[in-house]
């Protein structure tokens, strides 16, 4: 039995066994597995004819997706356990995370339990685009005011923008942290900067599709203070990948707080973009009121939930 330790040159051999089947569900993803690289130990092996993806830490071992093949079957998942309980002392902590809504029934018929981790929010693209009707009335208000407003370039992301969208997450991550106390949250605002190097690091092995927005100085105002910006300044970014077919994936979305309608801006450029996908696939929610509310607020057409499933 072979471990792999995850490399940026597997994505061809993952991006195979993830055509295997359609996956609504963000994590599966080369793109969105590679990017943990920083906060996990990640290896890989072909168990049965399965392509399997094991993540670990001081805390333990878990299975990140349910195996990757054309049809799951129990000696699949046996072996997986089996491997499992070898690194975890504690067997109990043994599972398998992101499995499916079309694999729960399988795994619960053999005895396993599964329970609701997350849901992912899916959203129909031309209504992100178009933001018709009273219900997209605000964000539509957002859009209109920054184009107003704001002197502002649009452009792809390249590796020069590198050093300044970790500068603007930084600073992000720090109004973010002045606002919400909570010590899991904040957490999490750390583990997302080191999965953002990660992004930045790989960018054009991962294939991932980026924007940047720059704001001008002509004709802009900061309304924090209503002076006139000097020079240029990266004020936003935008990351995401192809998931299925149908279904495009926003991965990040960070914009400097102080610029009223920036976040609305790029999320609907963005989307109107990408015309050859149906659904815009916005992630989940990580369990914080706060961001479900904001997720909510574009109307997902529907939520795709990721079980976990464990003895």
């Amino acid at each position: 039995m072979r471990f792999n330790k995850l490399s940026v040159k597997d994505k061809t051999v993952f991006d195979k066994y993830m055509a295997l089947g359609c996956h609504e569900l963000s994590p599966y993803a080369f793109e969105n597995i590679y990017i943990w690289k920083g906060l996990f130990d990640i290896e890989w092996l072909i168990l049965k004819g399965s392509l399997c993806v094991f993540f670990r830490d001081k805390f333990g071992c878990f299975l990140y997706l349910s195996p990757l093949t054309e049809k799951i079957n129990p000696g699949i998942v046996r072996g997986v356990f089996k491997i499992l309980d070898k690194f975890n002392k504690n067997k109990e902590i043994s599972r398998i995370e992101n499995v499916e809504a079309k694999d729960k029934v399988f795994y619960e018929k053999l005895g396993f339990v599964c329970r609701v981790k997350s849901s992912d929010y899916v959203c129909e693209r031309q209504s992100l685009e178009n933001l018709k009707g009273n219900r997209f009335k605000s964000k539509r208000a957002g859009f209109n005011y920054f184009v107003k407003r704001y002197k502002f370039e649009y452009l792809p992301f390249s590796s020069k923008y590198k050093d300044e969208c970790l500068k603007l997450y930084d600073a992000w991550k720090g109004e973010r942290k002045s606002q919400n106390k909570d010590l899991i949250y904040q957490g999490m605002l750390e583990d997302s900067y080191t999965c953002l190097e990660n992004v930045l690091g790989a960018y054009k092995d991962l294939g991932l599709v980026g924007r940047v927005v720059r704001i001008l100085p002509e004709m802009s105002l900061v309304e924090s203070n209503l002076e006139p910006l000097k020079s240029a300044s990266l004020a936003g970014f935008t990351f995401g990948f192809k998931l299925n077919s149908d279904t495009f994936c926003v991965l990040y979305e960070v914009t400097n707080l102080a610029i009223k309608g920036l976040a609305q801006f790029i999320f609907r450029e963005f989307c109107s973009e990408l015309k050859g996908y149906r659904y815009i696939n916005i992630m989940d929610d990580s369990g914080l009121e706060n961001l479900k509310k904001v997720k909510l607020s574009y109307h997902p057409e529907r939520l795709v939930p990721a079980y976990i499933v464990t003895r």
